[in-house]
C-alpha cells in the first residue's frame, strides 16, 4: 500500500470518511487511517440475528439534519419511523403515569415551570452565533456559570429541575453541573431548540437505520476501498516544510501535503504534535470531555408492550435508567427495549460491572412494564467510556470558561493540520449530521489550501 498521498485522515468515522471522499471526487490522493479494526467510529451495529440489526452506536436522524437524509439517500440506505404508537409513560417519585401525546401529566405549576425555562432558553439560544458562540452578548456570564446554576436559579418546582436534568442526561450524556450554560444554548440553538432535541416524532428520534447506522459509514468505506486502512492508529504527526507526516503505533509512517484529524478532542489531545500544538489548541483539548452512556437492550419474543397500548417510551426518575425507546425492528419481528444510562448513573454502572448494570436495568424495565418485562430471551448493553478510541459519547462537552478561553482554536487549522468530526460542527454538534458537515468543511479547507 502507498504510504504517500495528498491528504491523510485520521479518523473512519463519518466525519473522516466524507472528508476523504469529498477529496477523492477532487481527485485527491487520499489515505484515511483509523486506529479500530472497523470503520464508523460512535456508529457501531450488531446482528441479533440475519438481517436484524441494532445500533450500539448512534442510531437516530431528524427533521432538518438535511446533509443526513441526502448522504443515506446517495448510498441506497433505508430508514423507517421511531415506534411512537400509544401511550408513553412517566416514572417519578415511584409512580408511573400513562399520557397521550407530548406531555405528561404531572401537575400544571410544574408544567407551566418547565414550558417557561425552555421558552426562555430557546430565546436565550438564539442568541448565540453558532460560528461563535464567545461573541453572543452576553458570553462571559452565560460561560461562567453551568448549566445546573441556571436551573436553580430559574426554575421553582422539583418536576421542573428533574425535567432539565433529565434533557441534560438525555442530550448531553452528562450532567448539568458538568457543562456551561454558553455550551447548553449554543448546543440548543444548533439543534433548532429544546424540542427538537427532545423529540422523538418531528424531533431528532424520529427516524432510524434499517440496517444500522453503521452502514453509512459501511458504504462510505466501500467506496474509497483501499484508500480505507484499519489498525493504524497514529501516534505522531510532523510538519516539515510543506509536508506532514504521520507514525503509527506500530511505527509506519505516511507522509501527504495536509492532515485531517477528525476524531474526538480528547482523542486527538492525546497524538503528540511535532512542533507541538499552539497553546490554546492544546488547552482546548484538555477541557472537552465526553459524555458517559451505556446503551442497554432487552430482547423479547414480541413487542408486548403494544398490546398494553403502550409506545415503549419512558422517562423516569428511577435509577439507573432515566430513558426508554421502543428499539424492535420494522415488522415488529421482535420487541426490543432500548434504555439508557447517561451522566453519572453510567459511570457508577461502568465502576458496577455488567451482571450489576443487567440486574439493574431489568428491574427498572419490570417497574416500568411489568413482570413480563422480567426476563427477556436477550439482554446486551454498551459502554462508550469503555471503548479504547472513542472513551465516551455522544460528544464533547464544554465546561466554565471553555468556549469563551478556546473556543476559537476549534476549527483553525495549524499550518497543514485540519480538524474535523462531530464536535466541530456549527449546525447539529454531536450528531451524525454535524459530523457531516465537519467532513465536508474540513476538505473545503484543505482543497483551498492546496
Amino acid at each position: 500500500m502507498a504510504r504517500e498521498a495528498d491528504v491523510l485522515v485520521v479518523g473512519a468515522g463519518v466525519a473522516g470518511l466524507v472528508a476523504a471522499q469529498t477529496l477523492a471526487s477532487h481527485g485527491k490522493q487520499v489515505l484515511v487511517l483509523e486506529a479500530r479494526a472497523r470503520v464508523g467510529g460512535r456508529l457501531l451495529r450488531h446482528a441479533l440475528a440475519p438481517n436484524l440489526w441494532i445500533d450500539l452506536g448512534g442510531q437516530w436522524l431528524g427533521p432538518t439534519q438535511e446533509r443526513a437524509y441526502a448522504l443515506a439517500q446517495q448510498l441506497g440506505i433505508e430508514l423507517f419511523p421511531t415506534y411512537t404508537e400509544g401511550e408513553s409513560l412517566v416514572y417519578f417519585g415511584g409512580q408511573a403515569r400513562r399520557y397521550a401525546g407530548a406531555i405528561p401529566k404531572l401537575g400544571l405549576m410544574p408544567l407551566l415551570d418547565f414550558g417557561n425555562a425552555i421558552a426562555k432558553l430557546d430565546k436565550m439560544a438564539q442568541q448565540v452565533p453558532l460560528d461563535a458562540p464567545w461573541n453572543a452578548p452576553d458570553a462571559p456570564a452565560w460561560d461562567s456559570m453551568t448549566f445546573a446554576s441556571w436551573i436553580e436559579r430559574s426554575m421553582r418546582t422539583r418536576v421542573g429541575r428533574w425535567g432539565l436534568k433529565l434533557f441534560s442526561e438525555a442530550v448531553f450524556a452528562a450532567e448539568p453541573y458538568e457543562f456551561s450554560l454558553l455550551h447548553a444554548l449554543f448546543y440548543i440553538h444548533s439543534g433548532g431548540g429544546v424540542e427538537r432535541l427532545s423529540s422523538t416524532r418531528g424531533g431528532a428520534q424520529q427516524d432510524r437505520f434499517v440496517e444500522g447506522a453503521q452502514s453509512l459509514a459501511l458504504r462510505l468505506a466501500e467506496r474509497l476501498g483501499e484508500r480505507v486502512m484499519v489498525s493504524q492508529p497514529v501516534r505522531q504527526i510532523a510538519q516539515r516544510d510543506d509536508k506532514v507526516q504521520a507514525t503509527t503505533q506500530s511505527g509506519a509512517t505516511y507522509t501527504a501535503r495536509a492532515v485531517i484529524v477528525a476524531v474526538p478532542p480528547t482523542l486527538a489531545g492525546r497524538i503528540e504534535y511535532e512542533p507541538p500544538l499552539p497553546p490554546a489548541r492544546d488547552q482546548l483539548t484538555q477541557r472537552l470531555p465526553n459524555g458517559s452512556v451505556i446503551k442497554c437492550f432487552a430482547v423479547y419474543d414480541r413487542p408486548f408492550w403494544r398490546e398494553q397500548g403502550l409506545s415503549g417510551f419512558v422517562t423516569s426518575d428511577l435509577e439507573p435508567l432515566h430513558l426508554v425507546f421502543d428499539n424492535s425492528p420494522p415488522d415488529g419481528s421482535c420487541g426490543i427495549l432500548l434504555g439508557f444510562m447517561e451522566g453519572a448513573s453510567a459511570r457508577r454502572m461502568s465502576a458496577a460491572g455488567y451482571e450489576a448494570r443487567r440486574a439493574a436495568a431489568i428491574e427498572c424495565l419490570v417497574r416500568y412494564f411489568g413482570e413480563r418485562a422480567a426476563q427477556p430471551e436477550l439482554y446486551l448493553d454498551h459502554d462508550w467510556s469503555a471503548e479504547t478510541w472513542s472513551r465516551g459519547c455522544y460528544g464533547a462537552h464544554f465546561p466554565p470558561g471553555a468556549w469563551t478561553q478556546f473556543g476559537h482554536a476549534l476549527r483553525q487549522p495549524v499550518g497543514r493540520i485540519f480538524w474535523a468530526g462531530t464536535e466541530t460542527a456549527t449546525r447539529w454538534m454531536g450528531y451524525i449530521d454535524g459530523a457531516i458537515e465537519s467532513g465536508v468543511r474540513a476538505a473545503q479547507e484543505v482543497l483551498e489550501t492546496l
